[in-house]
């Protein structure tokens, strides 16, 4: 799984490195050519980080490692494993409302509300949407819930958890299945957590889907890469002068 971050934001981060070196901003074409040409040799295709590293550099939070020793981490992971057992077995069966989607990424909405309702049956726990930067509950983006454990002594654990849903046979492809983006408006991560992931892997029988397995990751030990793109929208391209007049 490759973690692929906005553009803007490798950019950012290599400014910040080439600011000991700065650029004359008097031309314009010298200083975008130099950013580019600092930006490839990076080689940031073939570079890993490790996600921690990429979540504490762009929120200032920890990705705290599961502990199986601690009570609270204990009863969070016992909590998610059921929760999920329970869901991926609920929408399996023949009148799940998963039957009726044309296709499977609509059924991770399905996922999300299910779990999130049974972590919230535990006393000790609370299981919402992420807060962003804004204060606005936001479901886009990583990570898609946030639980939180109070103990008797008051003491409070933060858990991020994100499920994702594969065919089973593709759980060995490299292509990208993970993303996040750091934005300073829109950052969900408010918190130093654990960050769990579930894999839900199904039998791509379409109309019919079985969820057959999944698998929890703890994401402190995640590596990542970073893909830098130069993007644009449809409202950049089909405009002037880009756009040619319409032929005759």
């Amino acid at each position: 799984m490759y973690l692929k971050i906005i553009t803007t934001f490798s950019l950012l981060c290599l400014c910040t490195v080439q600011a000991k070196e700065p650029i004359q901003h008097n031309d314009k074409k010298t200083t975008t050519r130099e950013l580019i040409q600092l930006i490839l040799a990076q080689d940031l295709g073939t570079r890993k980080f490790a996600f921690a590293d990429v979540v504490h550099a762009a929120t200032g939070k920890t990705v705290i490692p599961l502990n199986s020793k601690t009570p609270a981490h204990q009863l969070i992971l016992k909590a998610v494993r059921k929760a999920t057992k329970e869901t991926s077995s609920e929408l399996s069966q023949p009148d799940s409302p998963v039957r009726k989607l044309r296709r499977i990424n609509e059924a991770s909405r399905y996922f999300e509300d299910r779990i999130l309702n049974k972590l919230n049956q535990y006393p000790e726990l609370k299981c919402n949407i992420p807060i962003n930067n804004k204060g606005n509950e936001q479901r886009s983006g990583y990570p898609d819930m946030l639980i939180t454990h109070t103990a008797a002594d008051g003491s409070i654990t933060y858990a991020y958890l994100d499920p994702k849903l594969f065919e089973k046979k593709s759980r060995g492809s490299s292509l990208r299945t993970f993303y996040y983006e750091p934005r300073t408006h829109t950052n969900k991560i408010q918190h130093n957590a654990l960050h769990l992931l579930i894999g839900i892997s199904h039998d791509g029988t379409q109309g019919a889907w079985q969820f057959t397995h999944w698998d929890i990751c703890d994401l402190s030990h995640f590596h990542v890469r970073l893909k830098a793109e130069f993007q644009a929208s449809n409202r950049d391209i089909y405009r002037k002068p880009v756009l040619l007049p319409a032929a005759e």
